[in-house]
């Protein structure tokens, strides 16, 4: 959501400024993995040149710059191995700063009030930046690396994140494909379940949101405890600031649409539709409240922290939720591989659910997504900001750089075979997964650009997790059994969703996301977005979900969504 929301947040100013002035200050260095938000597929090309500076990186002329990402992280050590090693070879060192203790909006706006900035940022409230003077044009920079701007953006997908001056102020990292697609993960939303689940049911077959209910419910009543005694939960949800789409929006995705995120698109008319109004969405909220008052939802649900969703999420017991992949499973899948859960059948897999057997799916993505909502920028205390720019092309552009990042130290991290294939031994993999080898040795700068698909070498993936051989070695013997008995060989196969290739206009939320009080659908938006986050978790919780319901309609319809969905309809049309 995105409105005009500074206000006095002065609580905090003076300590994240302190970490956060400025080049060379003295923030928090992090390697967390990174949140895929959308980028467009693009076609191999010729190794961009090497980017490094060997002369500067040797000679000592390190920079030094700061970040801050509104996302929590954590922290890995000052001296970081593989970042001093990008040091001595690029000459650029990142201290990157997460998220802690507030909201992006309140941690952005703290920023804002206090008048100091990060080198570097990556913040849910990129326009409050906008219009606070804090970030930097990049339009020439763009221009001075030709091989980069026409890899990473076409034309037309650069134009999208042109603000209202006619500038572009950040660059989205996520999402790009190089070369041919290497998906082996559903990096997007689901209905998640445990693969012990369907292991001890036979694997059945699961199309409907009924039929993923029942079977939780019966796996609870023969299995209320693990093995070691504690107590199995068979559903949560996530609700924290803007991760309450793990509760909003599953509606649009039952009724078989894509994640547009804010609308349905119908593309036989070309007309936008509410899908908070649709009867989809009403069977769900009306399900997790029959769920909820049978007491098989979480009743923390509602007030629970994302630290602590996670390290629910990474006990175990937790059977099956919603949300995107990016948001839990790299944390918590690393936590199951050190804990041996992975072992006990505790890994999530992702179920294309629809209200009604037989409907068509569509929770996976298959093409890159241009998300211009969001992305990293450099802001105007940066010191040196050709410097900051010509490294996030190193990131992109440079594959020895690339490889560093995600695979790590050849002959420490991963071997190469004699067909140049890159691969891990079981001792390996462990280390990749253990908190404290990437506190000591891991650096990913993992909202710096980066790179889906294949190496420039031809043979490789870029991100180990969608190497082939290195997908399926990696998985645990349970998490290979259900695979098997379900025939596939990954999650997108694991899922099922419709393959095809989305409009130019998605995803719609991505230009809602920027919306501000200025005009009535903003307003609209905003008033819509408060008014969820109160009502939803009363809808669930109701005693009588009908008149729930109707309660939370009446609040709903005063927020005149109309003037949001009008100006939303004006998008697409433009489009036609």
């Amino acid at each position: 959501m995105r409105f005009k929301k500074i206000t006095a947040l002065l609580l905090g100013t003076a300590m994240i400024a302190s970490m956060l002035a400025g080049c060379g200050g003295n923030a928090a260095d992090t390697g967390a993995p990174a949140a895929d938000a959308g980028a467009t597929e693009a076609a191999p090309a010729a190794d961009a040149g090497d980017a490094g500076d060997d002369g500067a990186a040797a000679s000592g002329d390190v920079k030094e710059f700061t970040m801050f990402i509104t996302m929590p992280g954590s922290e890995i050590n000052d001296d970081n191995e593989i970042a001093q090693m990008i040091a001595d070879k690029w000459g650029v060192k990142v201290k990157e700063t997460w998220l802690t203790g507030q909201t992006a909006s309140e941690a952005t706006g703290t920023l804002i009030a206090g008048g100091e900035y990060p080198d570097f940022i990556d913040s849910d409230e990129m326009n409050l930046l906008v219009d606070a003077d804090a970030l930097i044009p990049l339009d020439d920079y763009i221009d001075q690396y030709p091989e980069f701007r026409d890899l990473w953006f076409t034309p037309e997908e650069w134009d999208k994140f042109r603000q209202p001056d006619g500038h572009i102020y950040w660059i989205n990292p996520f999402g790009n494909t190089l070369g041919e697609t290497k998906q082996t993960t559903h990096n997007d939303e689901a209905f998640w379940i445990q693969v012990r689940v369907l292991e001890w049911a036979g694997y059945p077959k699961i199309e409907t949101m009924d039929q993923y209910f029942d079977l939780l419910e019966s796996y609870i009543a023969e299995n209320p405890t693990m093995d070691d005694g504690t107590e199995n939960m068979a559903y949560t949800i996530l609700c924290e600031d803007w991760r309450y789409f793990c509760l909003e929006n599953a509606g649009q995705f039952l009724a078989g649409y894509p994640n547009d995120g804010s609308v349905i698109v119908d593309k036989t008319d070309m007309t936008i539709k509410d899908y908070n109004t649709s009867e989809d969405t009403i069977a769900y909220f009306k399900k997790l409240n029959e769920e909820y008052n049978k007491g098989f939802v979480d009743p923390e649900s509602f007030t629970q922290t994302y630290d602590e969703y996670i390290a629910k999420l990474s006990t175990g017991r937790v059977l099956g939720m919603v949300d995107q992949w990016w948001d839990f499973a790299y944390t918590v899948n690393d936590s199951f591989k050190q804990s041996g859960l992975d072992q006990k059948g505790c890994n999530y897999v992702p179920l294309g659910l629809t209200t009604k057997e037989g409907m068509e799916n569509r929770w996976h993505t298959y093409d890159d997504t241009v998300n211009q909502a969001s992305g990293i920028a450099i802001t105007t205390d940066c010191e040196d900001p050709d410097a900051a720019f010509k490294f996030l092309v190193d990131c992109a552009m440079d594959q020895e750089l690339h490889d560093l990042r995600f695979w790590g130290v050849e002959g420490v991290d991963y071997n190469v075979d004699d067909e140049g294939l890159f691969y891990r031994t079981d001792e390996q993999r462990q280390n990749w997964a253990d908190t404290s080898y990437q506190a000591a040795h891991r650096c990913q700068y993992s909202y710096f650009p980066q790179w889906h698909g294949t190496s420039r070498d031809g043979k490789n993936a870029n991100k180990p997790e969608e190497q082939p051989s290195e997908f399926m070695n990696d998985m645990a013997a349970p998490l290979k059994n259900c695979f098997d008995a379900y025939g596939v060989t990954t999650y997108p196969q694991m899922i099922g969703s419709v393959v095809e290739t989305n409009g130019p206009w998605f995803p719609m939320y991505s230009y809602s996301n920027n919306f501000t009080t200025e005009t009535p659908g903003g307003v609209a938006w905003a008033k819509m977005g408060e008014v969820k986050h109160e009502w939803l978790p009363k809808v669930v919780m109701a005693k009588d979900f009908d008149k729930g319901w109707a309660d939370y309609m009446e609040a709903y319809n005063a927020c005149k969504p109309e003037d949001f969905l009008a100006e939303m309809q004006e998008i697409l049309d433009g489009f036609k």
